[in-house]
């Protein structure tokens, strides 16, 4: 076998131009998902921590720029089949700048900033160089790999700048540089979307979209079981054991409303509005489902009588209702599925009703009620859509000759 047939030398090649391109996510990606797994788990518990308007305002930026830059990431491997000895070694650049920033999250509000900064710029630059590799190889011959990676050279320069200037102006340097980077996509005329090739495997970005989900999500067991392992389980009374079941089985049904309605979803269309709608929305559904993993180790805080700790029960609520809302806007953006029948924007509303009641009477109540109501905000998204699936495929069954 010639070398430049064999995956291991096989130089990159743009997804439209291979004839023997799949949707199904290589190791290597999967390895470079699994550093996030880290990196969640460190956000969370800063969350955890720093419950308080500053402290959510600084969670919500920095897991706003790690997705992005896991986003860019993944959209390159998307565009371009690379599994080539170089290409891996890149890649295992990038994981250790990831490592980095998640050695940094702790302290990012202070002194672990410059290190976050440098290895965020750093990440930015290994981006560029993606590109700029199969620009430099010929392998895309339009200029798409050119305009992209000149986009992240420049705005590595942003991010590395603030990594070095005082604060307030290196948050908000930081800040420009990544609606930046959105802008840089989007903007017509000059935005890369406007360019024909800039187009992922959608099967792919689907897949590696539920993956991610599906870590962020898992997140929520960590804190609920780590949570009860660092407090003793064998201190704990039966009724904060019934809690932590809850947690746990909350944790199952935020993944089953997911996957059944929008997960691997591909978009309907490749028209600008409705990739970047799919996009967006899938930031916000995993920024929500980290916020209810946060908010669900209060569970083993807390017993029945007395009332849910609020800080826990307002990112709880909320994330539920972000979370809702975040998949009815996928489910707008992607193919039909005949689970989309059933699950409504009426059934998506309701719970979002629900969780917001919930937030309103959490401080009145005890822990039980507030379970109860943030339960049935949750539990509605599965039992309702479900059980009407069910009636009527019996009723269309029993119609049929």
């Amino acid at each position: 076998m010639a070398l430049d047939k064999h995956p291991m030398w096989k130089a990159p090649q743009h997804h439209m131009d291979s004839d023997h391109q799949h949707d199904h996510v290589h190791w290597i990606e999967l390895f470079y998902d699994l550093i996030h797994v880290v990196i969640i788990f460190l956000l969370g518990n800063y969350l955890s921590d720093h419950l308080n308007p500053i402290g959510f305002a600084i969670f919500t930026g920095v897991f706003i720029a790690i997705w992005f830059a896991w986003a860019d990431s993944s959209v390159f491997n998307s565009l371009y089949v690379s599994t080539d000895i170089k290409h891996r070694f890149i890649m295992s650049s990038q994981i250790v700048t990831a490592m980095v920033m998640a050695a940094s999250i702790p302290h990012i509000h202070d002194k672990g900033w410059m290190y976050f900064a440098l290895a965020y710029s750093a990440n930015r630059f290994i981006t560029a160089y993606l590109y700029y590799r199969t620009d430099r190889l010929g392998i895309e011959e339009t200029v798409l790999a050119n305009k992209v990676s000149k986009n992240f050279a420049a705005l590595t320069v942003i991010f590395a700048v603030s990594a070095l200037i005082p604060a307030p102006y290196n948050y908000l340097l930081f800040a420009l540089g990544i609606i930046s980077i959105q802008l840089l996509y989007m903007l017509p005329k000059i935005g890369v979307l406007e360019c024909s090739r800039f187009l992922p495997r959608l099967g792919h970005m689907s897949e590696r979209f539920a993956l991610l989900v599906l870590i962020v999500l898992g997140e929520g067991f960590f804190k609920l079981v780590i949570t009860l392992s660092e407090k003793g389980i064998y201190k704990v009374s039966p009724d904060v054991l019934v809690n932590f079941i809850f947690g746990g089985i909350s944790v199952f049904v935020l993944c089953w409303i997911y996957f059944d309605f929008v997960g691997n979803g591909k978009p309907k269309n490749t028209k600008k509005w409705t990739l970047v709608s799919w996009w967006l929305a899938h930031l916000l559904v995993m920024l929500a489902a980290v916020m209810i993993g946060v908010a669900l180790s209060g569970e083993v805080k807390v017993g029945f009588w007395e009332p849910y700790p609020l800080k826990y029960a307002t990112i709880g609520c909320i994330g539920l209702a972000v979370y809702l809302l975040s998949l009815l806007w996928i489910q707008k953006n992607i193919e039909y599925r005949v689970a989309h029948r059933f699950a409504t924007a009426k059934i998506r509303f309701l719970g979002v009703f629900l969780a917001m009641i919930t937030l309103v009477v959490v401080p009145f109540v005890p822990a039980l009620i507030g379970n109860l109501l943030w339960g049935s905000a949750l539990f509605s998204q599965i039992a309702i859509p479900v059980t009407k699936a069910y009636v009527t495929f019996q009723k269309e069954e029993a119609s049929e000759p």
